[in-house]
């Protein structure tokens, strides 16, 4: 099953600039078990129509059925982990 989590941001968002190290974190840990699209608002506004994205930083995490979980805010590593986990299960 293949996951992937959207990370919908701007380069002006300061929440987004929080949000990025913590994802980093993620992607240390999880290293392969996911893939992460990072997805620029301003060049992107079709994809972030797409997903109803209103508020940023926005993550979405998906799999082959489609969406399973969505954040909005700055959101702790645990909750994407168990996310991530939950939409390879």
């Amino acid at each position: 099953m293949t996951v992937r989590v959207l990370d919908f941001y701007a380069d002006w968002c300061g929440p987004c600039k929080t949000q990025d190290p913590i994802l980093e974190e993620v992607e240390e840990e999880l290293g392969d078990a996911f893939e992460l699209q990072k997805v620029d608002v301003d060049q992107e506004q079709d994809v972030a129509n797409q997903y109803q994205v209103r508020s940023l930083p926005t993550l979405i995490v998906e799999n082959d059925d489609g969406v399973v979980d969505r954040f909005v805010g700055v959101t702790q590593k645990e909750d994407i982990t168990a996310a991530i986990s939950e939409a390879a299960a």
